[in-house]
């Protein structure tokens, strides 16, 4: 628990400082947010607001991990590092889609396909290394059964299918993040609650573990109580982060925060075997990533047989159309960290719910 604490403590200290280093560092290199030409009027303001500030907290993350590993005398596990590798390199795509709309002054960065072909690379790579590295006991980070809240033993997929699987559920939730994260402190006090989720679940699974507390109830999770530090270490990062974003935002994280953190969801999700309890938990981001879908196809389906396309949203993804229907963003803000509480407590209660019922 010491290390724990210890991780959280550490990257949340270190976001709280090193943002506000950040923020002086690329206002001065004139790295500022370039807004799209078809968002609400009132974003025009936010021009110029430095941007990546997703660096710090994923630098911070890293920095928490290791400090509490040193403090404890302990070594890293497989597990932990890999859910840090998927931080890092989604981060990595993200950070050169940043580069791109700052260096040519345009609200977008990578073509689609270039930013699909870098989150395919890094997923991938993740899915092949986590069906790697058993244990003592043969556990590999990640499992070869789609799981809710333990392994459903009926959907056991053949290796290249796992892969196909995480490739899925990786680059769907780091999209699914990059596309909230639209107005100050969403993204980050949305995310901030599910890894805290994250870092309860990792704790009870570590104090039922079957490889110390073997029973009916266990769980066969490789390295949860390390999980736990990256998860403490991720929401300690994001706190301190919060206190520059959050309205009216000094920084934004840009893609390369966004597409890290859903990247970090997905990986904690397979490590502890919740890869559909992840959709709940971060609820929020189906939700709004929902909205997309079909504002989409109902334009083209409409047009296809009609000739005129209509919209069910004013504009998307969804927290645009509440801004578009007069709502202040801070409103927009706060009532959907409202809903994304629900979902986490929900999650959480589902999760704690089917070990009561065994």
């Amino acid at each position: 628990m010491i290390s724990i604490l210890f991780g959280g403590a550490v990257s949340m200290v270190l976001t709280l400082i090193g943002t506000r280093w950040a923020i002086a560092l690329l206002a001065k290199r004139g790295y500022g947010q370039e807004i799209r030409t078809d968002g609400p009027t009132s974003h025009a303001t936010k021009r110029g607001t430095p941007t990546m500030g997703g660096l710090v907290f994923i630098i911070a993350t890293i920095v928490g991990y290791f400090a509490a590993k040193l403090f404890t005398m302990t070594e890293p596990t497989a597990s932990a590092l890999l859910v840090l590798f998927l931080l890092a390199g989604c981060g990595a795509v993200g950070f050169v889609d940043d580069f791109i709309k700052i260096f040519r002054q345009r609200s977008l960065g990578l073509r689609s396909k270039a930013k699909l072909a870098g989150q395919t690379i890094v997923a991938v790579t993740f899915a092949v290394l986590a069906l790697q590295f058993p244990d003592a006991r043969g556990q590999t980070p990640a499992s070869p059964f789609i799981s809710f809240i333990r392994d459903i033993s009926w959907l056991q997929l053949l290796p290249v299918l796992v892969v196909v699987w995480l490739l899925l559920l990786i680059n769907g939730m780091s999209n699914a993040v990059n596309l909230a994260d639209g107005l100050d402190g969403l993204s980050a006090g949305a995310s901030m609650m599910v890894f805290g989720a994250y870092t309860l679940i990792c704790i009870w699974q570590f104090n039922q573990s079957c490889a110390t507390a073997p029973g009916s109830k266990c769980y066969e999770v490789r390295d949860p109580h390390d999980l736990a530090v990256v998860a403490a270490a991720l929401t300690g990062a994001l706190f301190g982060f919060l206190w520059w974003n959050a309205s009216p935002a000094k920084i934004f994280m840009g893609d390369t925060g966004s597409l890290s953190l859903g990247g970090a969801m997905a990986g904690l999700a397979v490590m502890t075997r919740t890869e559909l309890l992840v959709l709940l938990l971060g609820g929020l981001f189906v939700m709004i990533t929902a909205s997309v879908i079909l504002q989409v196809s109902i334009f083209k389906f409409t047009k296809a047989t009609t000739g005129t396309g209509k919209r069910l949203f004013l504009m998307t993804p969804l927290h645009h159309h509440f801004e578009m229907l007069g709502w202040e963003q801070i409103n927009v803000v706060i009532r959907f960290w409202i809903i994304q509480g629900l979902c986490t407590v929900i999650g959480l209660g589902l999760f704690y719910a089917e070990w009561v019922a065994g």
